[in-house]
């Protein structure tokens, strides 16, 4: 029942990458990489999430704003509302909705 994983260690810095590390109905996380000058594009979340960058920076943008994140700094969002993130270096980062 108990399991180590190095999904998120070994997850490449190739353009954007998502990974899927839990889902179940009361949670999801996602694992994302943005290579340097990548985006992810503009989407919704189906949740309340949080973002935790573990590596990197980036440019959070919502609602007209932007928002400069970078390593151990953690942003809260709401469900249903547009953003998009851009990566300011190869960027690591966690969902969690």
């Amino acid at each position: 029942m108990y399991e180590i994983g190095n999904q998120i260690k070994t997850q490449p810095f190739n353009g954007k990458n998502v990974r899927k590390l839990l889902k179940n109905d009361a949670l999801e996380v996602l694992s994302i990489t943005l290579e340097t000058g990548s985006v992810l594009p503009e989407h919704t979340s189906p949740r309340d999430a949080t973002l935790i960058v573990l590596e990197g920076a980036l440019d959070f943008h919502i609602q007209e704003e932007t928002y400069f994140l970078e390593y151990l700094e953690v942003f809260s969002f709401p469900k249903e509302t547009l953003h998009w993130v851009e990566g300011k270096a190869n960027t690591r980062f966690l969902i969690i909705r």
